[in-house]
């Protein structure tokens, strides 16, 4: 907020004072609006005009409406169980009609006449059959300009053609409620500063901040609300990004420890020993890496690359570099699978004589008492210089003598807090790298990782054999269920293994911590299931279908063991090396194997219920198999039924391996706080305009505009009006994030 109340701006002033408190009220339990800019940012959701009427016929049945239609008849009804009447009011649009029903209010009658427009709100309901609205909110439209709106008259005509906007309502406030209370807020709302510098609207031919809002709310014609819409969407954007590159320049003015590898050092020994040339990308990534480990300022960098690409040979070789200096790294995995694996991987990477120096120490939860004490120790006196764990490596227990290094594996498995805390370990800020398999779309990186440099892996080793995809849909192809089992059985019979992945763990419960939520489909439900009147076919869980495939003729003689998280650790770590060494045939599991389990002669991925998972969870499941000698088989069985966004979503991922092309039919397909996380996750730092999946370019020129902004004034003194929308953009918990992210 600006510093003082001389300095504040209208926006900012509350809504209790421009509207009356119980107005206020009603906003703030309803929107959650509070002040005079929350309200004006609250837009209009469409627009409608009074000479328009609503298709009532495809009105969803339970969801709220709001509807621009016309009365055709009205009666009134004696009630036979009780005393009173019922009115019934039919309005109607052509085509459908939709029963409004008021109880013991018959002097509505007066106005709801036939031939009456207006506007009616409320919940659509069924009564034997038919649509209706019980005790509907309305508005009819000015009876005088209706009269001569068809005979001529140029007013007349103009009112009939002006839009009318149509807001988010709820059952306690209607849309014409927030249109009236919008409309005082800006017949005394004083001059207000623009965070668009007038040169930047100049170029971009953008209205100004207040002729935005006067544009948006009170159109005349089309084109206005559209022009205010224009300007509120690059203002929006400009807002962002400039508080997410002042957010950069702010962590560049802490000082970090340069960690240098020498020309005949700890990194140069191991890169002369690898087996394998690096590939262009690897060598291109690792060296914007060693150039930020070198400098003086903290390094904030994303690294994301295709399933297999190299991203961690990348994170080892900047490891190394880290412990030349004699600092020490902590690689933060999100299961307890993952990090014990990383551990062997690292170990047989480093070679006898490395890893004897380096000493790398694995940290779990799951670990004994006497374990986790040996490894506390290594790691507090700086012997271990290569540190792995699960959320243990956060405890307050865990000290490092030298942390120089931040290494995070699958960023989107871990809070903003839990990466914060790893570094607040560090005595001065250590570097941070964050390591993703799941491709970002650029604007998405730009809106959400904005104040992080942004490496790309897209080459992928040579020896990588390609992956075919397949959906099984069960809805319409009942009858391949067996095929799946016996397409298994076939890879079995060859001396390959087999991933069968589920969504739960048991009939009753989802593996907490594991499982990525449904992106559009509620828990329990299929979305192959019409409007919950076909029951929802049983999820599939691990113990349900270890229990399937061990009774199956096809795989008689198949080794067939579980794998999930309610395993100890100890289990979870025995059955992944009896997997990897080939003495289980098929691997029953949840989505623990998701990210980082590399199997070679893995050969064939089945997830079932794939439609519960979502397109990056897919993608990365698919990229366990298809590691060896030999060509990887992917099998999504569904029970969607076709023209579901579900079906689509898995359509699409069998009809690509390109992990970058998924990640934009994800974002075109999910809604778009669910894209944009934590910093994205609702209220007044919610996108309210913008739009990532289709205003890429617009971003990209709010972001030039606004570092141009921010060039020598990272506090934005020459814009005071930026820095007051910034700190009202963003409030102290989204500062947290953007500090901590």
């Amino acid at each position: 907020m600006p510093d003082s109340p001389l300095d504040a701006s209208p926006l900012d002033a509350s809504l209790a004072g421009a509207l009356g408190g119980r107005t206020a009220q009603a906003m703030q339990k309803a929107f959650g609006l509070r002040t005079v800019g929350d309200l004006l940012s609250h837009y209009p959701r469409r627009y409608a005009r009074r000479g328009e009427l609503t298709a009532l016929d495809q009105l969803p049945l339970g969801e709220s409406v709001t509807i621009v239609a016309q009365v055709l008849d009205v009666r009134e009804r004696t009630m036979r169980a009780r005393r009173g009447s019922i009115l019934e009011v039919r309005i109607g649009d052509g085509q459908g009609i939709l029963t409004l029903t008021f109880f013991n209010q018959a002097w509505r009658a007066k106005d709801l006449v036939p031939g009456a427009r207006g506007i009616f709100a409320g919940k659509v309901g069924d009564y034997r059959g038919l649509r209706q609205l019980a005790h509907p909110d309305y508005e009819l439209f000015d009876a005088s300009h209706e009269a001569v709106a068809g005979v001529g008259d140029a007013e007349a005509q103009a009112w009939a053609k002006q839009p009318i906007p149509l807001y988010p309502a709820s059952a306690s406030v209607a849309s014409w409620q927030v249109q009236r209370s919008v409309e005082l807020v800006l017949d005394t709302l004083p001059p207000i500063d623009d965070p668009v510098p007038a040169a930047v609207r100049a170029e971009l031919e953008l209205v100004s901040l207040r002729d935005a809002y006067e544009l948006v709310h009170r159109p005349e014609k089309d084109r206005d609300h559209l022009r205010g819409r224009d300007a509120l969407r690059f203002q929006e954007a400009f807002v962002l990004q400039a508080a997410l590159l002042q957010q950069r320049a702010l962590l560049r003015t802490a000082p970090a420890t340069p960690r240098v590898a020498g020309p005949d050092g700890l990194l140069a020994r191991f890169d002369a020993a690898l087996p394998f040339e690096r590939t262009a990308d690897q060598v291109l990534v690792g060296s914007e890496i060693s150039r930020d480990l070198e400098g003086d300022v903290p390094m904030n960098r994303l690294v994301q690359g295709e399933v297999g690409s190299g991203k961690t040979l990348v994170a080892l070789r900047a490891m190394i570099a880290v412990a030349e200096s004699g600092g020490q790294s902590a690689l933060l995995a999100p299961t307890e699978v993952l990090a014990a694996q990383h551990l062997r991987s690292v170990v047989r990477s480093l070679g006898p004589d490395l890893a004897a120096r380096l000493r790398p120490t694995l940290l779990t939860g799951q670990m004994s008492t006497a374990e986790k004490k040996r490894a506390l120790l290594s790691i507090v006196s700086g012997q271990s210089h290569l540190v792995v764990g699960t959320h243990a490596l956060l405890s307050e227990a865990v000290g490092f003598y030298d942390l120089g290094l931040v290494v995070v594996d699958e960023q989107h498995r871990f809070g903003v807090e839990q990466r914060e805390a790893l570094r607040q370990k560090g005595r001065t800020p250590p570097h941070v790298l964050v390591l993703t398999a799941t491709p970002i779309p650029r604007t998405v990186a730009m809106t959400v990782f904005g104040d992080l440099d942004v490496s790309t892996i897209t080459e992928l080793p040579a020896g990588r054999q390609p992956i075919e995809s397949f959906v099984v849909p069960l809805a319409d192809r009942p009858g391949w269920r067996d095929r799946v089992w016996q397409r298994s059985a076939e890879e079995v019979a060859k001396g390959r293994q087999v991933f069968v992945v589920c969504p739960a763990i048991d009939a009753a419960s989802v593996e907490a911590g594991e499982e990525a939520p449904v992106d559009d489909a509620p828990e329990g439900t299929s979305e192959g299931a019409p409007d919950g009147d076909v029951p929802a076919p049983e999820r599939a869980s691990v113990e349900g279908v270890l229990a399937l495939a061990r009774s199956l003729p096809v795989l008689a003689g198949a080794r067939v063991e579980p794998l999930h998280g309610r395993m100890s650790a100890d289990e979870k770590d025995d059955v992944m090396q009896r997997f990897a060494a080939g003495l289980i045939d098929v691997l029953i599991a949840t989505t623990v194997i998701e990210v980082g389990v590399d199997v070679p002669n893995a050969s064939t991925m089945v997830v079932l219920d794939a439609d519960r998972f979502g397109v990056s969870q897919l993608h990365q499941l698919r990229g366990r198999v298809g590691r060896g000698g030999h060509p990887g088989l992917c099998l999504l069985v569904t029970h969607a039924a076709p023209d579901t966004v579900a079906r689509e979503r898995i359509e699409a991922v069998a009809a690509t391996l390109d992990g970058f092309e998924l990640a934009q039919v994800d974002l075109e397909l999910r809604r778009e706080g669910d894209v944009l996380g934590s910093l994205q996750s609702g209220g007044r730092s919610s996108l309210r305009l913008l739009r990532v999946a289709t205003d890429g370019d617009l971003i990209t020129t709010a972001r030039e505009h606004a570092a141009e902004a921010l060039k020598g004034d990272a506090a934005l003194s020459g814009h005071p009006a930026l820095a007051a929308a910034i700190a009202r953009r963003l409030d102290d918990a989204d500062r947290e994030y953007l500090a901590k992210n």
